[in-house]
């Protein structure tokens, strides 16, 4: 194996060797300057038992970030999963908004991080925050750019087979009925659903379209979530729950491979199945082979991060994650100096959202 360093390695190594002070030490509510608003994915247990009011609801927005996030956020958006996003959630999204914009959080720039389902409620309140406030007197939120996680902005297909299995109950689809349980947590009923409605693959690529100037910076997994049982479901490569057409941000839910049409999601450069065009502002920064769909959020390590739009600032956050490039021959191979690979030098070594905050915070 032969190696040489293309950036900053040494801000990797930093990042790996703090890991274990950044989850123990004190809060830190700010990432580059900025304050940072939460906004959590599809949760399961709403559709088996819907949260009674807006107070349940946020207990389990603050459950799900706890294992990073959480003490490294200003503020929530949080939302029932029982709901659909023009209806309920887009109300229970506007309380929220409102006590932010009065509490100016967001006057000098916000960051918005999200996970999943979190991406697709994202992109509805960028569309419509400032038309809301500013219809009852308050400032918009001022926000510098979005950090997407396994974002489902373009849908998944295990929504597509919930709601094919919901009116088509028979005994022969019972591989689709254990993959559709698995996400769904339930046995899928008509009007039962909720937010998987939102997240059929044509209904999610036809909400809030409209281009705005907030930059979409997508971080994409590729491992497996439910012991693998929905993957042979889900067009292309994808993390168990959300395929890689969504969380790139490609164009068409056509099934991909990888965010670049260069670059594996393990970090080989050799030509892939890419996606053929991005949504405007949506750039894929980097991809983890490895990382599962909730694993992304502070709770997995081992797994190696491939850069892809790098070295670039985006709305004036500085996008710096370091790389590094190596040959490496296969145990069968006896001639050649072997493939080229790219990767986050000592990613393996912390979490992704470790790494991601981290990296960003400078």
């Amino acid at each position: 194996m032969t190696a040489s360093n293309l950036g900053k390695t040494g801000k990797a190594a930093l990042a790996a060797t703090i890991t274990g002070a950044l989850l123990a030490g004190p809060a830190q509510a700010q990432l580059a300057g900025h304050n940072v608003v939460l906004v959590h994915g599809f949760q399961q247990e709403d559709l088996a038992n819907p949260p009674a009011d807006l107070q349940a609801v946020k207990r389990a927005g603050e459950d799900y970030w706890r294992t990073f996030w959480l003490a490294r956020s200003d503020a929530r958006i949080d939302w029932g999963s029982d709901g659909r996003i023009e209806g309920n959630i887009a109300q229970q999204a506007y309380q929220q908004l409102r006590q932010i914009s009065q509490q100016g959080l967001c006057n000098d720039y916000c960051i918005l991080v999200s996970h999943s389902t979190g991406d697709l409620v994202t992109r509805y309140l960028l569309e419509n925050q400032a038309r809301w406030l500013q219809a009852e007197g308050l400032p918009p939120l001022r926000i510098l750019a979005t950090i997407d996680y396994s974002g489902a902005g373009g849908g998944t297909e295990l929504a597509d087979l919930a709601l094919s299995i919901a009116y088509n109950d028979s005994w022969y689809n019972w591989p689709l009925k254990a993959a559709v349980q698995a996400f769904t947590g339930i046995e899928p009923k008509p009007g039962k659903l909720g937010v998987v409605n939102d997240l059929q693959t044509n209904a999610a690529r036809n909400l809030a379209l409209s281009p705005n100037s907030v930059p979409r910076l997508r971080f994409v997994a590729g491992g497996s979530s439910y012991g693998g049982i929905t993957k042979p479901f889900i067009a292309g490569k994808d993390d168990g729950v959300v395929p890689v057409h969504s969380a790139c941000g490609a164009t068409t839910a056509n099934g991909i491979d990888s965010c670049s049409n260069s670059l594996s999601m393990a970090g080989k450069v050799t030509g892939q199945n890419g996606p053929g065009a991005l949504l405007y502002n949506h750039f894929p920064v980097l991809m983890n082979e490895g990382a599962s769909h909730s694993g992304v959020l502070g709770s997995e390590t081992g797994n190696t991060s491939v850069p892809v739009v790098n070295n670039t600032t985006l709305n004036g956050l500085r996008v710096d994650f370091a790389s590094r490039s190596y040959t490496q021959r296969a145990w069968w191979q006896w001639w050649g100096s072997g493939d080229r690979y790219l990767e986050v030098p000592g990613s393996d070594q912390t979490d992704m959202s470790t790494l991601v905050y981290t990296t960003l915070n400078n």
